[in-house]
């Protein structure tokens, strides 16, 4: 056995019984073979690089709803031997900032600008809005491709697709293959948005791929990004690769043989969680590995990002942060994420640099060779001298997102943003060590693994409601679990900070979220989810957009009588316990 082959069996063998690697397939190098089948491929085969080029080779992986404690390097209960080791021998990023939701970090990746600067600052693109990235943005995709980037995308989309201008195709990527929606079924691509609207989608190019049915999706990504690091030549073009796997997002699905070693997690989420994250531990590694074996290795940077925090209703877990997807608390906004490259010069290590995922298009950019006039007007920062070379970040502050159409806090007003900001607004910040909340940042509670799914869901609405407030600040370097709130005994610091949110929301462009188009019903369209608005029709987002204000205003009125009554069940449920 090679050096190489005793240091990767030795890393994968570490905590694991050989009859748990085999379940869980890290003895199956080649994905396109059975699950307990084994390629004998010899570690020879290997290409060694020539000369390194210029610029490096770029794979960015980002996972679906991954928390910060689904990792093995922060969790006791899921095991990740080999994005542990990538992690570990590489730098770990443990100042790092998402977004809540999906669309709005995969928005801020592909554009470098805070979702105020896109329109994109409200919930995500829905299946039926016509709505996507906005045209007048030029992608970070696009900007590689001028620099002379081979682009391909593999994974989830999420950012619209209701013209065929919307489509990965068009917006920067040369190849795309998976799903334009939010969630589909592992297996059977189905996607649904609401009772009987259902439909195929998994795409290659700009057809649907119905023949790859029956497939499970993370293994089938894989097997597409080692496809096209097989056939591609790495001495002649530089290759960026989207990785956007729809795991760990629901449905909760997975081979059976992830699952056997996490037989003992008696919380059922948990489990199927869990091999989930296994799942794509092994994607990696053979991505990895593949990027070995035809020379690519020497002159890559491999990124990796989860796009939000965990959802603990469907096995996730953010713990020991508070909050949870879909909300501004840490356990929804503090990312997992790291960075593993030959090319780092200052490697294994834990960085405390403040980072954002607005900051990952100039810091590519940059890594391709492109100049500052290339990213003018983005809203990141090249940070790799502080990921490389540990220097201090450039950044400063986050805007984490100013949602003017998020229902209002009802103990929030001007008066108690002394006249400055209007609390009840949904907005967070944070500049340095402080962090300040306004309005309903979402459910922000501490949820330990394990705890919360097993109980009848009504007892999710248990939250810590004591006071109502609208204002919360806290100087989340000595406090990232947000637990002491100093908002009264720091008025001056509320004061500057939401002085910043003022001069944010001042060049705030407007929010986009049309209304839903009938047209886009996949019935009407041959069964899948496709673009159903042609290119030639022109979209009035002004006019969509008061009428979808109206709207909203009509559901804030409504959803204020279904909290009252949700609220006194829950004081009689919580006098029961």
């Amino acid at each position: 056995m090679s050096s190489v082959t005793g240091t990767m069996a030795t890393t994968a063998l570490t905590g694991f019984s050989m009859m748990s690697l085999l379940s869980l397939g890290y003895l199956t190098w080649d994905l396109s073979l059975s699950p307990n089948q084994v390629e004998n491929e010899p570690m020879h085969a290997f290409v060694e690089s020539s000369p390194v080029p210029q610029p490096p080779h770029i794979i960015f992986i980002m996972t679906d709803d991954q928390g910060f404690n689904d990792i093995g390097y922060h969790s006791s209960d899921i095991r990740t031997p080999y994005l542990d080791k990538l992690a570990a021998d590489g730098v770990k990023l443990e100042n790092y900032y998402i977004q809540p939701i999906c669309t709005p970090s995969r928005s801020q990746l592909i554009t470098g600008r805070y979702q105020i600067h896109t329109g994109l600052q409200h919930s995500i693109i829905r299946p039926r809005q016509p709505n996507c990235l906005p045209f007048d943005q030029v992608t970070l995709p696009q900007r590689l491709q001028e620099l002379g980037y081979s682009t391909h995308m593999v994974g989830k989309w999420h950012l619209g697709f209701y013209k065929k201008e919307c489509l990965p195709t068009r917006r920067g990527f040369d190849t795309y293959f998976g799903s334009l929606t939010g969630s589909v079924n592992y297996y059977t691509y189905n996607s649904c948005d609401g009772p009987g609207r259902c439909g195929f989608d998994l795409h290659e190019g700009e057809s649907v791929a119905w023949d790859q049915r029956g497939k499970y999706s993370t293994h089938l990504y894989t097997q597409r990004v080692r496809k096209i690091l097989a056939t591609h030549d790495p001495q002649s073009q530089p290759l960026f690769i989207f990785l956007s796997f729809q795991a760990v997002h629901t449905p909760l699905q997975s081979p059976r043989e992830y699952i056997y070693p996490y037989r003992g997690l008696e919380n059922v989420a948990r489990r199927k969680y869990a091999s989930m994250v296994s799942a794509v531990d092994e994607a990696v590694h053979n991505i990895t590995y593949t990027l070995r074996k035809y020379g690519y290795y020497q002159n890559s940077v491999i990124i990796f990002s989860t796009d939000n925090g965990g959802q603990p209703l469907s096995g996730g877990s953010n713990w020991p942060l508070r909050g949870r997807k879909g909300t501004y608390w840490e356990g929804g906004v503090r990312g997992l994420g790291f960075v593993h490259s030959p090319l780092l010069r200052k490697k294994r290590r834990v960085s405390k640099a403040l980072v954002h995922i607005t900051d990952w298009y100039p810091t590519l950019v940059g890594l391709a060779g492109g100049n500052e006039s290339l990213t003018e007007g983005v809203d990141g920062y090249d940070v790799w001298e502080a990921i490389s070379d540990g220097k201090e970040s450039p950044r400063l502050e986050i805007l984490h997102n100013i949602d003017p159409l998020y229902n209002h806090a009802r103990s929030g007003s001007l008066q108690k943003g002394y006249g400055i900001w209007n609390t009840a607004v949904q907005a967070s910040i944070r500049a340095g060590d402080w962090k300040l909340l306004t309005g309903d940042p979402g459910y922000g509670d501490w949820i330990p693994p394990q705890m919360l799914p097993g109980f009848p869901s009504s007892w999710w609405n248990l939250e810590r409601h004591t006071v109502q407030k609208s204002v919360w600040l806290f100087n989340i370097s000595g406090d990232p679990n947000e637990r002491f709130d100093l908002s009264e005994q720091r008025p001056d610091v509320v004061k500057e900070l939401l002085a910043r949110l003022v001069f944010y929301n001042r060049t705030a462009v407007p929010v986009r979220y049309p209304s839903e188009d009938l047209r886009a019903d996949p019935h009407l369209n041959g069964g899948a989810w496709v673009p159903w608005v042609g290119d030639e029709e022109v979209d009035s987002w002004d006019t969509v957009y008061q009428k979808k204000n109206k709207d909203w205003t009509k559901k804030l009125k409504l959803s204020k009588s279904r909290l009252f009554f949700r609220r006194l069940n829950t004081r009689i449920m919580s006098n029961r316990i």
